[in-house]
């Protein structure tokens, strides 16, 4: 992840506070390395590759005893032996599973490797999780009138997340979140993760603005600085 530096921070904190000047919204932006460590994905993979290949490689007519002469052992060419020969035969192909299993769970466990191997849905669901989880954490269902937003990014998932608390959400169209997104999303591509931040915050602002005006009585309810959350 890209350093944030203090001059990043106090630009989304200003951002958020210079929003907030115009409703009676909260807006809070949480950022996340990466939101899980995904460690079913290396066994998922490294049992179909051990349910697979074995399999495969006899079908294609590589037969069981074939590492064994390969290393010198002796064969058994008489009938009474043929019970010997079957379970040498599954012995070795069991063995086989064993390395391709531990094998492939190692190579999976890489980490750009178990992310290109995780599956989008999986993902998307533990990013949902994970942003559910920081708005509750962050007391945006606590505000007075239900008018928090949280913005949250998780960047190994490349995936977004805007929630808007239901008294935002019974007064904006569900559409308009999509253009904060967007612009969160292309600060992100660009590797300009404040600049990001900064724009997702500034629309979100004047969606608030224009759905949730600000009341006589307002006070900061909520921090407007960045929560960055620990890497996996």
């Amino acid at each position: 992840m890209k350093t944030m530096t203090p001059s990043d921070l106090d630009r989304i904190a200003e951002a958020v506070a210079s929003a907030e000047k115009t409703t009676a919204g909260e807006i809070v932006c949480v950022l996340a390395p990466e939101v899980s460590d995904y460690r079913e994905t290396p066994l998922a993979w490294a049992a179909i590759a051990a349910l697979v290949l074995p399999a495969g490689a006899l079908f294609a007519g590589l037969r069981p005893e074939l590492p064994a002469r390969l290393f010198g052992g002796w064969t058994i060419g008489h009938h009474a032996a043929l019970d010997a020969a079957i379970l040498s035969a599954l012995s070795t192909y069991i063995a086989v599973q064993a390395v391709v299993f531990v094998l492939a769970a190692l190579v999976v466990s890489i980490p750009p490797v178990r992310r290109a191997l995780t599956p989008g849905a999986l993902k998307a669901a533990r990013v949902r999780r994970a942003a559910m989880e920081q708005f509750l954490a962050r007391g945006l269902h606590l505000t007075r009138g239900r008018t928090g937003v949280l913005i949250f990014a998780a960047l190994a998932e490349r995936r977004v997340e805007v929630i808007a608390d239901e008294g935002v959400y019974q007064a904006a169209p569900n559409t308009v979140w999509d253009e904060v997104v967007a612009d969160l999303v292309a600060g992100l591509k660009r590797d300009a993760i404040a600049d990001g931040f900064i724009a997702a915050v500034a629309r979100a602002g004047h969606i608030l603005a224009a759905h949730v005006p600000p009341r006589p009585d307002d006070r900061n309810e909520l921090s407007d600085g960045l929560t960055i959350l620990p890497g996996r």
